[in-house]
């Protein structure tokens, strides 16, 4: 979203309205001009126009009564603008341009329903209108980076700027994937809109991948001096309540929103005064949010209640409530909680998913039976460049006393980490095996 850098005395008055409207309109506002324009690119594009008049004109004459109408109303005469531009849509911009009234939204064919003229939205369409946003952001023709950067625009209302700072990449890279992804959906020729029935199950595991991949950035950081990046993990929690808001009966929604809420609820324990990590066993359990973990538990019974039984993101989430119903690391159902792993081993293989299986095997039968599991994820090299593998066997190692051998898995981990606060959990146990020594 534009930003100004001065103006008059109102446009930073201006700028806060426009800000606000986006962050909490911005897939109702772009749904809607998809729809009415048939153009997904196209609604963007007039939608952030409208959002650059809007920061000039509100701060010259103030925040209108309806400010989602204004937007739409100017994003509207944009559209009707490009299409009278080109001479190639003559007979499209003919139809739309039609007497329309202010808030309607229809393409202008003889015979579509007139809705009342202060009304922004379809209240029938507007449940619909996000939901299709979402699948035709998180299309399959695109690229994962580029259904990442343009879920968070358009969807999650973040400038180009928010989603470079988030994912540590260049403002330009960040704009290069979303033109390229808006140019991509146009030459595929993909329409706006939700897919069949029988297509929406199987495209819903790109939506689902693109909510956990910017959750899973927010929860911890792939590089940079924050542990934690709440804002995007928060986006996604966000997302995910609308999308289970509007597929109530898709199970591994709501195991998704359930893995989000009880990841999230142990954030205000997970970083200390300045900021540096406290790993789980010294978390004060006090400081996790209740209601996050109540509102994840329900979310993880709506998900079982639907008698499919649950999916990767159901799994991860029953793992979680372990962890959140539980009063100390010692206290926990590791036993359970290597079924767990086991099961989503099956549904779901990853060398993620085996590492972790290994620290539940640790903590439930002991260090030696995991280090197994562990050196023959090494001998895979599944895991190759991660500072995760080292990290754990260098923690096995050092409850089975291999000191030396520990302290060398320990600092390699420390070379391949790239977020420093991770870094210096790591180096700290690195130095006092030495100090040991």
């Amino acid at each position: 979203m534009p930003t100004p850098t001065d103006g008059p005395p109102g446009a930073e008055a201006a700028r806060r309205a426009v800000e606000a409207v986006w962050r909490i309109e911005a897939p109702r506002i772009v749904g809607a001009l998809a729809r009415w324009t048939g153009d997904f690119a196209l609604a963007e594009d007039v939608a952030q126009e409208a959002l650059a008049e809007a920061l000039v004109g509100w701060a010259r004459d103030g925040v209108p009564a309806s400010p989602v109408g204004w937007l739409l109303a100017t994003a509207r005469r944009r559209a009707v603008d490009a299409f009278r531009r080109s001479s190639a849509l003559g007979e499209r911009y003919a139809a739309l341009a039609g007497p329309l009234a202010e808030g309607e939204f229809s393409t202008g064919a003889a015979g579509a329903p007139a809705g009342p003229p202060d009304l922004p939205f379809d209240p029938d369409r507007v449940d619909d209108d996000v939901l299709a946003l979402m699948f035709t952001a998180c299309h399959p023709v695109l690229s994962p980076e580029a259904r990442v950067a343009l879920t968070l625009r358009v969807v999650g209302g973040l400038s180009s700027e928010e989603v470079a700072r988030a994912f540590l990449v260049p403002v330009p890279t960040v704009q290069a994937r979303i033109t390229r992804a808006k140019k991509t959906i146009a030459a595929a020729r993909v329409p706006f809109g939700l897919p069949p029935p029988r297509e929406r199950r199987a495209r819903l595991g790109a939506v689902l991948s693109v909510l956990y991949v910017i959750f899973t950035e927010g929860s911890t950081a792939t590089a940079g001096e924050d542990l934690l990046r709440p804002d995007l993990a928060y986006e996604a929690v966000r997302l995910a309540r609308m999308l289970a808001a509007l597929l109530p009966a898709e199970p591994e929604v709501h195991g998704q929103l359930a893995l989000f809420e009880l990841t999230a609820s142990r954030f205000p324990a997970r970083t200390g005064p300045d900021g540096e990590a406290v790993l789980l066993e010294d978390q004060d359990r006090r400081r996790w949010d209740r209601s996050a973990i109540r509102r994840g538990l329900a979310a993880l019974g709506r998900a079982a209640a639907l008698g499919r039984g649950l999916g990767p993101y159901g799994l991860q989430a029953a793992i979680a409530a372990c962890h959140a119903g539980a009063a100390s690391v010692a206290d926990t159902d590791w036993e359970r909680i290597v079924l767990l792993y086991e099961a989503l081993g099956r549904v779901a293989p990853s060398p993620v998913v085996e590492l972790n299986r290994a620290v539940a095997v640790a903590m439930a039968e002991g260090p030696g039976p995991a280090l197994a599991l562990v050196d023959e994820l090494v001998v895979s090299g599944r895991l190759s460049g991660s500072h995760l593998l080292p990290g754990v066997r260098g923690e096995l190692l050092t409850r089975l006393g291999r000191t030396a051998e520990a302290q060398a898995e320990l600092e390699l981990a420390a070379r391949l980490c790239r977020n420093g606060r991770e870094r210096a959990v790591l180096l700290r146990k690195a130095a006092a095996l030495d100090a040991e020594g």
